[in-house]
């Protein structure tokens, strides 16, 4: 193995966001605008033998763990083979997803070495639903929850986004929910990602008010052992279960972050809110050796800032939104 990847602030890299690809099959009204974005252009997108090899390297400098992502990635043609193909490289393998197309693809996913997934739920009332995304899904993504608990991707996380005004008087109903069927809720503070880069910090529903609400209901003891997970979790009630609340605008969690992102089109992000990317395609397409592959790597990494600014004077919103760096 190769030297891990630490950066400038001492901080070991082992966790890797994959995107898959841009596309998405919703129209989240914080995510995208209903016209959808201007896709990046197939040849444009990294190949499976390119990820396999790229991964690979990534590997060998001490990556540990690597979260599928998108986009949706779950529109990523053959995914259960690239899958496999990745899982043979040793690594634990989770998704994130919208949920939509997990019913048909959960035990493949689970066949080929994928070991658990996130998918992101913001209502659990249809009609708002298709208000959120503009696609009447909503039953699709609840069987999906329930093929990706039934096929053994365990735990079964939810990810939701509380927006003022809009769905954040679900959040009693959605733990209760959760508790119900198994799955282990995650609140998740709502980031300036949008394309339409109209974030505003104003109608945020932030950890201190989500835990409130929560604690009206449900007594919530901390847990102690975080590590470098994003989210803070509370046992709910004394446990087991627990709930989770990613603060990441109000409680950055930047001084543990061990994370590092490659984009659909092959750029490493080593920030999600980083303003710079560092270009692996263009090399591997012509020829570079996996040792310059990562010396490349290496030092997008000693590149990597302190915190990620939001709320600081200088702070400016990455050009790409969320759904083109991946989650």
């Amino acid at each position: 193995m190769r030297a891990p990847l630490v950066d400038g602030f001492g901080r070991v890299h082992t966790d890797l966001r994959l995107s898959l690809t841009d596309r998405c099959n919703l129209r989240c009204t914080y995510c995208m605008p209903a016209e959808g974005l201007d896709w990046l252009p197939r040849p444009q997108l990294l190949t499976d033998d390119e990820l396999v090899r790229l991964v690979g390297v990534f590997a060998s400098l001490g990556v540990r763990t690597v979260r599928l992502t998108g986009g949706e990635p779950l529109l990523r043609r053959g995914l259960p083979g690239l899958v496999a193909r990745l899982s043979e490289l040793g690594l634990a393998l989770s998704l994130t997803t919208n949920g939509v197309g997990l019913e048909r693809q959960a035990e493949a996913l689970r066949a080929a070495g994928l070991r658990r997934v996130n998918v992101s739920l913001d209502t659990l009332r249809p009609d708002r639903f298709l208000e959120l995304t503009l696609r009447d899904r909503h039953a699709d993504v609840l069987r999906g929850l329930a093929a990706a608990r039934a096929a053994g991707l365990a735990p079964v996380k939810v990810n939701t986004v509380l927006m003022r005004g809009v769905n954040d008087d679900e959040a009693p109903e959605l733990l209760d929910w959760a508790l119900e069927h198994g799955y282990a809720l995650r609140f998740i503070e709502q980031m300036p990602l949008d394309p339409q880069h109209g974030w505003d910090r104003g109608t945020m529903v932030d950890a201190d008010e989500i835990l409130a609400v929560l604690g009206r209901t449900h007594a919530l003891t901390p847990v102690e052992v975080r590590g470098s997970a994003p989210a803070e979790e509370f046992l709910v009630d004394g446990g087991p279960a627990t709930v989770g609340v990613v603060g990441s605008v109000t409680r950055p969690f930047c001084g543990s972050c061990d994370r590092l992102r490659l984009t659909a089109d092959g750029q490493v992000r080593n920030c999600l809110f980083a303003r710079d990317e560092s270009d692996l395609r263009a090399p591997l397409r012509e020829g570079a050796s996996d040792d310059e592959l990562a010396d490349r790597l290496r030092l997008a990494v000693a590149g990597k800032k302190k915190g990620h600014g939001i709320g600081e004077p200088g702070f400016v919103q990455p050009d790409r939104p969320m759904s083109a760096i991946g989650g």
